[in-house]
């Protein structure tokens, strides 16, 4: 992306969050002579309350909860490229009376204000940090998603991030601002939040998991996979206008998957022989369809296209991945 500025100035929202937080970490470590950015980088965050811990060359905005009333000119001033990573994330019990208006509100209706704003302002660039839930639930074998596959979004979340890329592709169409969207599938880390944290803590506690026939593949991203990719985005000429799937580029079943936690975490894995039509049953009596269908169903992406477009290629691998994430789950155990 060409600039006139002797800077690139970069805003990331949800800069407390798991993924944004990271992505500020990276950005400000970024020098001139980095191949991602060859411009120095001045970087500014957005979040709803203070920072624990602020990164320093960070300027951090505090605007409380996203909305579609927020002023964003004072915010918007300079920057170049915008990285949008707050949203509302989807919950496993969701308390809400009405939750996809809910996830519309701030994942559509304050994510486009977001997004109109920053054309006025003339930021160059959007990255939107959308779901593989826009593509679909899961995947028939060896048959992954890509970007010219039909969209599914299976629940309220994934259809909230799937309105909000329409709304995004129609500002970029009309105001000339670059839209870059990425849809990564579970993102596992240190301290992860969601599922992958709660099966991190099963395996390293020696729980006893019923998954050792289940036969699926499914993709993941490592933390520090996304946020290189993200950057990439942020600034890659030919990522303008563009969808992504991302992930580490291997994928696993769920047995493997344990068996490489339980590797990083130096504990054995502890895997039992249930029949998957029993787990399923067993689903079914106590509403858990969601849950054994994410442990035992096909979810698998093609990064084909971030490979062949952006000269793309994960810089970490699964087993390195894991071990990060390890690691900072044992800290957690330790505190």
């Amino acid at each position: 992306m060409t600039d006139s500025h002797p800077s690139l100035m970069l805003l990331v929202t949800g800069a407390n969050g798991f993924v944004g937080k990271a992505v500020l970490h990276c950005l400000a470590e970024l020098r001139p002579g980095d191949d991602r950015c060859t411009l120095p980088v001045v970087v500014s965050a957005v979040s709803r309350r203070p920072p624990a811990l602020p990164i320093p060359r960070v300027r951090y905005f505090l605007v409380g909860d996203l909305s579609a009333s927020i002023d964003w000119a004072p915010v918007l001033q300079g920057v170049d490229v915008l990285v949008h990573a707050a949203a509302r994330v989807h919950v496993m019990a969701d308390t809400a009376t009405d939750p996809l208006a809910e996830f519309r509100r701030v994942n559509v209706q304050a994510t486009l204000h977001l997004a109109r704003k920053s054309a006025l302002e003339g930021v160059k660039r959007f990255v939107f940090i959308s779901s593989i839930g826009v593509n679909g639930q899961y995947t028939s074998p060896s048959s992954p998603f890509t970007e010219l596959n039909e969209v599914h979004p299976h629940n309220a979340y994934a259809l909230s991030k799937h309105e909000a890329e329409l709304g995004l592709r129609q500002i970029a169409a009309d105001t000339g601002m670059e839209v870059v969207i990425i849809r990564p599938p579970l993102v596992y880390g240190p301290n992860a939040p969601g599922n992958f944290g709660t099966l991190m803590r099963a395996v390293q506690r020696g729980l006893p998991l019923a998954l050792a026939l289940v036969r699926n593949q499914r993709s993941l991203v490592a933390l520090d996979n996304l946020v290189d990719f993200i950057v990439t985005c942020a600034t890659h000429p030919k990522a303008a206008n563009q969808t992504f799937l991302v992930s580490d580029g291997q994928d696993l079943s769920t047995p493997e998957l344990i068996h490489k936690m339980a590797e990083a975490a130096g504990v054995p894995p502890r895997l039992l022989p249930v029949p998957v039509w029993a787990l399923g049953a067993g689903a079914r009596l106590l509403g858990k369809e969601d849950a054994v269908q994410r442990l035992c169903g096909n979810l698998q992406v093609d990064i084909s296209k971030a490979r062949k477009l952006l000269g793309w290629t994960p810089p970490i691998s699964v087993d390195e991945g894991l071990r990060r994430a390890a690691k900072g789950f044992r800290r957690e155990t330790a505190v």
